[in-house]
């Protein structure tokens, strides 16, 4: 699958900082082919890493410029909005979840990566997958 129609969740890029080698070194291998997140993404990481992970601000945005360089950043929009509202009702999914799902939909892209969803899963014409799976 190429890299653009990759998208990857906020969990697949808070494992590039995780003491566990394996998920880490997956997580390196697919955001360094390239992919496509959101500014949700990029706001959620910030709020992990500085509450959970204790790291500076000057850390977190050294490790997402380098995520910024390597992957697509899509802005949220109303539609992208509207569209995870009726996302998570009819998936019975969290919003934020909903959200990310609506945002990799209208970014175009055919897989999201994610480790919060069902592996294989169908939504939107994506595909759930979860790419720490043995």
């Amino acid at each position: 699958m190429s890299a653009a129609s990759r998208f990857y969740d906020t969990n697949v890029l808070l494992y590039l900082l995780s003491g566990d080698h394996a998920k880490a070194d997956t997580a390196e291998l697919l955001v360094a082919s390239g992919g496509n997140i959101s500014v949700q993404v990029l706001n959620e990481f910030a709020s992990v890493a500085t509450r959970k992970m204790h790291m500076r601000m000057h850390e977190v945005r050294e490790v997402l410029g380098t995520v910024r360089r390597l992957c697509t950043v899509h802005s949220l929009s109303v539609e992208s909005h509207d569209q995870g509202l009726e996302v998570a009702d009819r998936y019975q999914l969290s919003v934020y979840d909903a959200m990310i799902v609506a945002s990799a939909h209208q970014a175009g892209c055919k897989a999201l990566y994610t480790e919060d969803l069902q592996d294989g899963m169908a939504i939107l014409g994506l595909t759930i997958r979860n790419p720490f799976n043995a």
